[in-house]
């Protein structure tokens, strides 16, 4: 895992989303996001990916970037790296398995 690319725990994410430091990409598909989300987190489906996309992470804010298990958040954030994207990279460890299994809130959208 490249240095700028680093593993976060549910109680860590939560305290930034919670103090508004931290831009939230879902990288899970529109199926799964709709089920359940962490609010204000933005919609980026790995399958269509384009780091050229990416939500504005002002000065000061972290990239946090989460899935299911973790695993397509680290896709994403190589896609990030590749593209020349110079910002540090958070990835939720567990994803939202971890999310949901910590009891923090999610939120759920009518398909």
């Amino acid at each position: 895992m490249s240095e700028q690319i680093t593993m976060v725990d549910v109680d860590t994410a939560r305290q930034w989303i919670t103090a508004g430091e931290a831009v939230v990409v879902d990288v899970r598909e529109p199926h799964e996001h709709a089920a359940e989300h962490i609010a204000g987190s933005h919609l980026m489906p790995l399958s269509a990916f384009d780091p050229g996309a990416l939500p504005a992470v002002p000065a000061g804010k972290k990239l946090l970037l989460h899935c299911r298990s973790a695993q397509r958040c680290g896709v994403a954030a190589g896609y990030l790296v590749q593209s020349g994207y110079t910002g540090d990279i958070h990835r939720l460890a567990g994803g939202m398995l971890a999310w949901v299994a910590a009891g923090a809130p999610v939120e759920t959208s009518e398909t």
